[in-house]
């Protein structure tokens, strides 16, 4: 009987060791990083901070990872300018030259941009990209692109900076926990029901 609850004692000592590194690894999860290369292409796609991306976008094209901006995003507002729009627009500012900037502006979610883009990136003949989101983002716009992108293109995952979230510490407060949780839910839909099924 002793052996037996020393064993159980174990088993749920490591259960829940388990159980800790998965929950304080969660972060890490949802923002895969890459090491950059020279690509054909930066791809961002807009969302909860569609400056940032597109201000991580700009940094890496005025580095010279790649010769080519690809903003995608459809507007909000009907009767604005598209988000996809909006980002070349600060990308002009910033000094990069309108003939480096392609954009797709019909894109509503995660999914469509990556179909908006695959046709893009097919059409160019591009073999390399580097993706460009938030990086509670990364994970899920990762799969989708996996999913809509030819499978030799290769994809490279590189976050924006998001001041209010980090993946070593996602729980530190409200809004960053309350977004990874929700983050966590539409990414394991997308595992269960596939890119092609988001709303």
């Amino acid at each position: 009987m002793k052996s037996f609850f020393k064993f159980l004692a174990i088993f749920l000592g490591i259960a829940t060791m388990i159980g800790i590194a998965g929950w304080l690894g969660l972060g890490f999860f949802l923002s895969p990083q890459s090491d950059l290369e020279k690509s054909d292409a930066i791809v961002a796609v807009s969302g909860g901070e569609t400056a940032s991306r597109t201000e991580e976008a700009i940094r890496l094209y005025q580095e010279g990872w790649a010769p080519v901006l690809i903003f995608s995003g459809a507007a909000q507002d009907p009767n604005s300018p598209s988000n996809a729009e909006a980002m070349r627009r600060q990308a002009l500012a910033a000094g990069v030259p309108i003939r480096s900037i392609i954009i797709e502006e019909a894109s509503a979610n995660t999914f469509q941009n990556a179909q908006g883009v695959a046709e893009i990136v097919r059409q160019s003949g591009y073999e390399k990209i580097i993706l460009v989101t938030s990086p509670y983002h990364q994970r899920r716009a990762y799969m989708s692109f996996k999913a809509a992108l030819p499978r030799e293109i290769r994809i490279l995952n590189h976050s924006a900076t998001d001041e209010n979230w980090r993946r070593s510490q996602w729980w530190a407060n409200q809004y960053s926990y309350d977004l990874t949780i929700s983050e966590l839910q539409k990414t394991l839909f997308v595992i269960w029901a596939g890119p092609r099924k988001e709303r």
